[in-house]
């Protein structure tokens, strides 16, 4: 076999990048940590700009589409990108205008509320004997107005020595906005000339790989591309069904803030599995200034919805959107919050559809191959009758 100086070139190279990158590797990692965040505002904007695609592919698919006017060909891009976030940015808007009003009275009334309800909760724990007298009679001689107006004020009074925090939060939180505006003006820039950038990257792919290889890359690039279109697509369903599911049995049992606490759960139960006790606790803290006891059969009901869902809708919806079986979908999300927590949860399901329905296309045309081709009828020669004389 005849090998090539350019072959052999290759393998020295690689070789000694690979020397390179475990002799330095501390200062390999910190370059490629610096370089992740200078790029991390662009890394976002693509993120946002693949969301964004979804609604707007649904809004150019019927936008004019049967109109022969330039005017309609010239505005479909930028009229449904405008559409498509402004979908997004009224659900926002939409959510947080249920919660943070109402979230904000309950935490005024739990401040207001919470001397009195401790002072109950002593006297009904010594009523039940529940704890030791030595414990209860210290509990019963404590003010808790003074003390939680003593919280507050000492509470307020650091504020004012953490005039540096309050410096870097500042900075961090304009930090963050301005990298949120490069992420969605890139985002904008992107989605705008999407068919020009699909165009340059096949350009290019041709370039680089030949023409097996090209198909390849094509291959899988598609099947991730329509694995996590389906799983955003299934996770928002499946989150819209929590939270009506949520809202229609708080309104069975009378539970307050059933709107509001069922939009909640249904903004939260974006992240899988894991999202819906977030929501789920922060309705129960809201529920408690109306009932202690409500707060607590709101929990029982939570539960058993959340073991509903978990098991039942979650697998079945997002499962069969994704093509993954529910099984595996429980599998994935667990494995990808334990490597990489709620960041790991969002990523395991669609990565692991991806590799499932690659595995599966190619086991088929493995056993395809090596099907044996079916055996062809023999017709047994039928022995020639001499005929009757």
């Amino acid at each position: 076999m005849k090998i090539e100086w350019k072959t052999c070139f290759r393998i020295a190279v690689s070789i000694f990048l690979l020397y390179l990158a475990v002799t330095y590797w501390t200062t390999a990692a910190g370059l490629l940590s610096t370089a992740f965040a200078a790029a991390l505002p662009l890394l976002l904007g693509c993120g946002i700009a693949y969301v964004i695609n979804i609604p707007m592919t649904f809004y150019e698919k019927h936008y004019f589409t049967k109109s022969t006017h330039p005017m309609a060909a010239a505005t479909r891009r930028p009229v449904c990108m405008i559409a498509a976030f402004l979908t997004i940015l009224a659900a926002a808007a939409l959510i947080i205008g249920l919660v943070v009003p109402q979230l904000g009275e309950c935490i005024r009334l739990i401040l207001a509320e919470f001397p009195g309800l401790m002072e109950k909760a002593v006297t009904y724990a010594k009523d039940q004997k529940l704890m030791p007298e030595k414990v209860l009679q210290p509990l019963l001689e404590i003010d808790w107005k003074s003390q939680l107006s003593g919280i507050i004020e000492k509470l307020g009074s650091g504020l004012g020595n953490v005039v540096g925090g309050v410096i870097s939060v500042v900075a961090s939180v304009f930090s963050g906005i301005v990298t949120a505006l490069i992420s969605i003006i890139f985002s904008m820039y992107l989605l705008i000339s999407k068919d020009t950038l699909c165009e340059e990257t096949n350009r290019l792919l041709r370039r680089i790989a030949n023409g097996k290889w090209n198909e390849k890359i094509h291959y899988v690039t598609s099947i991730l591309n329509d694995s996590f279109r389906r799983y955003i697509v299934g996770q928002c369903t499946e989150a819209v069904i929590l939270g009506v599911l949520c809202t229609v049995g708080m309104l069975i049992f009378r539970f307050p803030y059933a709107l509001m606490i069922g939009a909640l759960v249904a903004f939260t139960a974006l992240i899988p599995v894991a999202g819906a006790y977030i929501g789920a606790g922060v309705g129960a803290f809201m529920i408690l200034t109306e009932s202690p006891m409500q707060a607590l059969l709101f929990l029982v009901f939570i539960l058993i919805l959340q073991q509903v869902e978990g098991n039942l809708i979650y697998p079945k919806v997002v499962g069969t959107s994704i093509g993954l079986p529910g099984l595996w979908v429980l599998a994935a999300v667990t494995i990808g919050g334990g490597i990489s927590g709620v960041l790991g949860m969002l990523l395991g399901v669609p990565l692991a559809a991806a590799l499932y329905r690659i595995l599966r296309e190619d086991l088929h045309r493995f056993e395809a191959v090596q099907a044996p081709a079916p055996a062809e009828e023999k017709t047994e020669a039928v022995p020639a009758t001499e005929e009757t004389e």
